[in-house]
């Protein structure tokens, strides 16, 4: 009894679960693909107008789709739930960083969190103790340069974090220290305080950001100037999906 089988009626979901939220008792939890939360959109922006204790997870978050194709695919979507004011929006990288964004999703009082997963299995991360803590900063520096002053900063969400540190682990064998910052909170991230802003990502270092979606959202992170050149790699097409393996 402690599940509806909605079908394909991802709006209704969504607004139905806003509604238990309302009446109090229960913190609902409604999943589905993220391109059907296109469908979810208008219960999607009351919840979070109306400060609803909402989850919505949402899986299939990338390319690696398979069977399922371009029409399955989430290219601007997870951009377009973070621009939803109040919405706290979670791509998280691991199982880690996973458990602490669905921890962060029961605590909230103030308004609907989105959980953005993938299909496919992703790499385990390994961290400190404080790099855990950390997670629930919305950004972090998962690791940091090997060898002194990071002449770039790699940040990543998700399923691209493991390609950023693969990335980071080539740049180090050519001598060039690369440091990565995991962002799976964006929202959370911006509402820290400017010296720990700061201290993750520091000023004066090129930065490049890298997430299977749309680029333009990341502009704000890497400067728009380094945007216009290519700093941010994303994907602005459909038809890049393919088997995850």
């Amino acid at each position: 009894g402690n599940i509806i089988n909605f079908g394909v009626r991802e709006f209704a979901m969504a607004a139905i679960t806003n509604g238990m939220a309302l009446h109090g008792g229960f913190i609902p939890e409604t999943g589905t693909f993220l391109t059907f939360s296109d469908y979810s959109r208008n219960a999607l922006r009351m919840a979070a107008l109306m400060k609803l204790r909402n989850i919505f997870v949402f899986t299939h978050d990338s390319i690696g789709l398979g069977e399922d194709g371009p029409t399955h695919q989430a290219i601007e979507q997870t951009a377009s739930l973070r621009l939803i004011p109040n919405m706290a929006v979670w791509r998280p990288a691991d199982t880690v960083e996973t458990a602490v964004a669905w921890g962060a999703a029961l605590q909230r009082r103030d308004g609907p969190t989105c959980l953005i997963l993938s299909r496919q299995n992703l790499a385990f991360q390994k961290r400190s103790a404080a790099q855990i803590s950390a997670v629930a900063r919305g950004g972090y520096v998962l690791a940091e340069a090997g060898h002194g002053r990071a002449r770039i900063v790699i940040i990543a969400t998700g399923s691209e974090v493991a390609l950023a540190m693969a990335a980071r682990a080539q740049l180090e064998k050519e001598g060039i220290a690369a440091q990565v910052v995991s962002m799976p909170c964006t929202s959370v991230f911006d509402a820290q305080d400017a010296a720990y802003r700061a201290a993750v990502l520091p000023a004066g270092v090129p930065r490049v950001a890298v997430e299977a979606g749309i680029s333009s959202y990341w502009c704000k992170y890497v400067g728009a100037a380094d945007c216009a050149t290519g700093a941010v790699v994303g994907i602005d097409s459909f038809g890049e999906s393919a088997p995850a393996g």
